[in-house]
């Protein structure tokens, strides 16, 4: 067939062609050809790291038909249609974002620029416990009410099949692949109050299991420190997680305690998996609170003893010594049981304001010092003047006392309220990030700063977690070579999650790369700053398609959605 020919001859006339034309001396910056060549893209002289932990050497790249068409020391251009020269720089697979929580934020934006600027191409969303399906009655309204005052969003769908067709509609720019969250799941089943379920809603639980991930689920997420998830026993998720295995499922879990009981709480998700089978993926490793830092020795013969035992155990991680979440995390979990409205009437309720007073003076005590909680993004504009402060300064500038400040600012925002907590310590964070099992989720979500996704002051790892794990970690701390920090971000979490012929540069994979300046690149994003883009992410490439082209975002939108199924 006329421009048709076998790898074997394209590598060799390749070869030919390259030692006549002294390929070497050649510069080309980006350069396109007429549409009769034989292979889309061609990435030439880049240092290329496979994604398997090697040091990176010498290679080009060529790319067709969305895959990798093969990988050689020198390929001639003239058979490109498109050439980028990556000399000096670092060619990678694109970065797996294990631990996202991107969801209608593509339906607002699809550019996911936070995202894909650092290099990211695809992501494991559903995560904590939450995922945009399904959707109860009970919870209906008030996500109808969220998503229409938050981002101009209709909600019209109630499952998983309902949210992929919405996300297919505009296409997006990444690939997106997500778990079934169980506190929805419960919720929609059980409900959202602290009662155990009866058998026959077990029997409901575990067919929507079924469901979900015939539709594409990876697998199952648990956020046990929140309300409904929390309302769980371990007997539950055992029963729940057979049915995850047998699909052969992820467990992610957000687990029970992350403190004082972190290691009770790791026994309890290594269990789960040993009498399920089910591959266990810990959500966000760490060890909060300076009186349980020692505990990190303990933490990590934790995870390698199970792996010892034959079971399938990845941990990820943030590079970040602080957290982000919702306010009303210091809250009792029975405050929170029910819809929103249930949870503020409990706020007002007098009866119990000592009640719910006394519990945060524990919290109090597990901080140190309101001062380690920064209000990172509210809802309504008469309270953005605190967004960057932290508790004591913003309840000293109204002259409350941080728990009736705290109170009254979840009851005017409809518990509408994110913060950021710094609870970690940095010599724990480097052993946590560097160990083997250990893979890189960012724990946020596709924003910009523009826009409807441009609000409040998130964490920085929104914008900077896979960049400063390269500049910072990699490059400059050295806690693991380049060629490992890399693994940590494409391979390994590949392989965990099931995402087939993805992760790594080679013959037919399907073709996401991240070429970037391993001398230059760094995170931007600070406390004081957070919205700003890294520095060193030079190209991103999507299914064979270029997103970010000499550092700016082309538009193209050429991601998929990764169903269980197929990927």
């Amino acid at each position: 067939m006329k421009n048709k020919i076998s790898r074997r001859t394209f590598i060799r006339h390749s070869a030919q062609a390259a030692a006549l034309l002294g390929l070497g001396k050649s510069h080309i910056l980006f350069q396109t050809h007429p549409r009769n060549k034989e292979i889309d893209l061609l990435i030439c002289h880049g240092i290329v790291f496979d994604g398997s932990g090697k040091p990176g050497i010498e290679s080009d790249i060529a790319i067709k038909n969305n895959k990798f068409f093969c990988i050689e020391k020198k390929i001639n251009p003239n058979l490109a249609r498109r050439v980028i020269d990556a000399r000096g720089l670092a060619v990678s697979p694109g970065f797996i974002d294990a631990h996202s929580h991107t969801d209608v934020g593509l339906l607002v934006n699809p550019r996911a620029e936070s995202q894909v600027r650092k290099g990211v191409t695809n992501e494991i969303r559903g995560n904590c416990g939450f995922s945009t399906f399904p959707i109860s009655d009970a919870f209906f309204s008030e996500y109808h009410k969220y998503y229409k005052e938050e981002y101009d969003i209709k909600l019209d769908w109630r499952d998983i099949n309902g949210f992929f067709k919405r996300l297919g509609e505009k296409g997006i720019a990444l690939n997106y692949a997500t778990l079934l969250g169980h506190g929805n799941l419960r919720g929609e089943v059980v409900g959202y109050y602290d009662r155990p379920p009866t058998e026959k809603e077990i029997r409901r639980m575990r067919k929507k299991i079924r469901e979900n991930l015939n539709s594409g689920a990876l697998g199952m997420s648990s956020g046990l420190e929140y309300a409904p998830g929390s309302y769980a026993d371990t007997r539950e998720l055992i029963e729940l997680c057979h049915e995850v295995a047998r699909f052969r499922g992820i467990y992610a879990t957000h687990m029970r305690d992350e403190g004082d009981k972190l290691l009770e709480s790791m026994e309890e998700a290594i269990q789960i998996s040993k009498k399920t089978g089910v591959s266990l993926q810990i959500s966000h490793l760490k060890v909060a609170y300076q009186r349980n830092w020692p505990k990190i020795d303990d933490a990590i013969t934790k995870i390698e003893s199970a792996a010892k035992e034959g079971i399938n155990i990845l941990a990820d991680r943030y590079p970040y010594v602080a957290g982000s979440t919702g306010l009303s995390y210091f809250f009792p979990l029975w405050s929170k049981q029910g819809i929103t409205k249930e949870f503020i009437a409990r706020l007002k309720d007098p009866n119990l304001d000592s009640k719910i007073r006394n519990h945060l003076k524990e919290q109090e005590k597990k901080l140190g010092s309101w001062d380690k909680v920064l209000i990172s993004s509210v809802f309504t504009e008469k309270n953005k003047t605190f967004e960057g402060k932290n508790i004591l300064e913003a309840a000293g500038e109204i002259r409350k006392e941080p728990y009736e400040f705290i109170r009254d600012l979840l009851i005017e925002e409809e518990n509408r309220v994110a913060m950021i907590l710094f609870f970690a310590s940095e010599e724990n964070l480097k052993r946590i990030l560097a160990h083997p099992l250990v893979v890189i989720g960012a724990d946020g979500e596709a924003v910009a700063p523009y826009g409807l996704l441009g609000k409040g002051k998130p964490h920085p790892r929104y914008y900077g977690t896979f960049t400063r794990i390269l500049g910072r970690y990699a490059r400059n701390e050295k806690i693991f070579s380049l060629g490992q920090a890399i693994k940590k971000m494409t391979s390994l979490t590949a392989q965990k999650f099931g995402l087939k012929h993805r992760g790594q540069i080679k013959e037919n994979y399907f073709a996401d790369v991240v070429i970037f300046n391993p001398d230059k690149v760094s995170d931007q994003a600070t406390w004081e700053k957070p919205k700003q883009y890294p520095l060193g992410i030079e190209w991103v490439v999507v299914n064979g398609k270029i997103i970010i082209q000499n550092g700016e975002h082309t538009g193209s939108l050429p991601g998929r959605i990764l169903k269980k199924s197929t990927v």
